[in-house]
């Protein structure tokens, strides 16, 4: 983030979506106000693509961490049988995050736990795994494509696939090809980005949430942090905007629009 505030000329900046540290690709960064946005592109759906090594399991279930099994199958499981595997990984389920991860376990951050030798009591989590595809699979590594939803994690998706072939495995590469409508490839570098670089207007952030046309008095009172009059509940949740403007986040209640994230102040 130094960098970015660097080349960007200001200290309010953040990200959205943490990336594990051997990850690679898309990181959205926020900057000014629009650092208050950062809940609304960390909930949208996330596409990866990853490599998983099948044979060893780590303790950070990434090729970070250390052996702590090897099971290689024998023989190797065909394409057919590695495709069947991937789909049981689709759909809604609990998932059972690393034991190396930033969930929280009574105030203290799991991986603090892990590498103080400690055991993190992580309970499993909701998460939707939308689709699995298989790119590849040429014998010890499967490269698959992946759309998630947030909160899910990869590795953990490479160390249960492990698991459904009757083997050990781990994410051994992985990269963030999108996050809702935002690809990789359209992407900045940090090496390209300066003060004058072409930034996203904030209301793009919000991908294909609702939104609710604001006139000049009704501004004035959101700028102010008042909600306005609903005329029609369109969503629970909705962009208040003018001449395609983010004026604010605000959520239905009782006939009315209030703000919960300001973007435009008086």
């Amino acid at each position: 983030m130094a960098r970015v505030r660097r080349a960007l000329g200001t200290r309010a900046v953040g990200h959205a979506g943490t990336l594990d540290p051997f990850a690679t690709g898309l990181l959205i960064v926020l900057a000014g106000r629009a650092t208050r946005l950062a809940r609304f592109v960390e909930r949208q759906v996330k596409r990866y693509r990853a490599d998983v090594t099948v044979g060893t399991a780590t303790d950070t279930d990434d090729r970070t961490g250390a052996v702590i099994r090897e099971l290689v199958p024998s023989p190797w499981q065909s394409e057919a049988v590695v495709r069947d595997a991937l789909q049981t990984l689709q759909g809604t389920y609990p998932q059972a995050p690393p034991a190396y991860s930033a969930r929280k376990v009574d105030g203290r951050r799991a991986y603090a736990i892990a590498r103080a030798g400690g055991v993190p009591e992580l309970e499993a989590r909701e998460v939707t795994v939308h689709s699995i595809e298989l790119i590849r699979w040429a014998p010890p590594v499967a490269t698959i494509e992946t759309v998630v939803s947030a909160g899910t994690y990869v590795r953990a998706m490479a160390r249960d696939l492990g698991e459904r072939l009757g083997a050990a495995a781990h994410c051994s590469a992985l990269r963030r090809e999108a996050i809702g409508a935002f690809r990789a490839d359209d992407a900045l570098t940090l090496d390209r980005l300066a003060k004058d670089s072409p930034l996203l207007a904030p209301l793009d952030l919000l991908g294909d949430m609702p939104r609710v046309e604001l006139d000049a008095e009704a501004v004035r009172a959101v700028a102010h942090g008042r909600p306005v009059a609903a005329v029609a509940q369109t969503a629970d949740e909705v962009a208040l905007v003018a001449d395609d403007r983010l004026i604010a986040v605000a959520v239905f209640h009782e006939g009315w629009w209030q703000p919960r994230v300001v973007l435009e102040a008086a």
